[in-house]
């Protein structure tokens, strides 16, 4: 009886630092939400990824070979226009954004750009693996790792379709259209 008395007054205790948990936490969002790399910052960046892309694909398609041969065009013919055209307007976008003054907007706030980090993140490390373990192994880390921090779902779920979907994509890949893809070292060891 005195422990369900107990319970109930720490209950209240326990609520209230959640509560007082939760406001600060909107607070610091509301914080964020302000504050962010400016729009303009972000175009200027882009626009100059853009134009180094754009130098290497010139620079890559002139040893490719550029002009016209007797079977018709080079295998870098294509790649140096469309090459040519991105650098052009590249170039035309960062000039309007330099000539354009600043108006101050945030592209993201610091919050929104951790959500999509969130999820980048991870991304890129699946793709870095999957030489390494295979797509299969790193498919079921990917899909478990998704569904357990993003969809709260219990570990049963979890470990279910992150499991029954690598391997729902062997069967169709690997059996039925009979087109191999990546293994890592388990699935050697197992002789798939």
């Amino acid at each position: 009886m005195q422990a369900v008395a107990g319970a109930a007054k720490q209950n209240p205790t326990r609520q209230s630092r959640r509560i007082l948990r939760g406001h600060v936490m909107a607070d610091q969002a509301r914080a964020s939400a302000q504050r962010g790399p400016l729009h303009r910052h972000v175009e200027i960046g882009l626009a100059i990824a853009m134009i180094v892309f754009a130098a290497i694909t010139i620079y890559g398609s002139y040893f490719a070979g550029l002009g016209w041969g007797a079977e018709g065009p080079r295998s870098g013919f294509f790649p140096f226009w469309i090459g040519a055209l991105i650098l052009v307007a590249s170039i035309a976008n960062l000039t309007r954004i330099l000539v354009a003054g600043t108006d101050g907007r945030i592209f993201a706030n610091w919050h929104q750009l951790t959500q999509v980090l969130l999820v980048v993140a991870p991304m890129t490390v699946y793709v870095f693996a999957v030489p390494w373990i295979g797509i299969y192994v790193a498919s079921v880390f990917l899909i478990g790792g998704f569904m357990r921090y993003f969809g709260r779902y219990s570990w049963f779920k979890v470990v279910l379709v992150a499991i029954l979907v690598p391997l729902g994509l062997f069967v169709t890949f690997e059996r039925w259209f009979l087109v191999p893809l990546p293994k890592g070292p388990i699935e050697d060891l197992l002789g798939l």
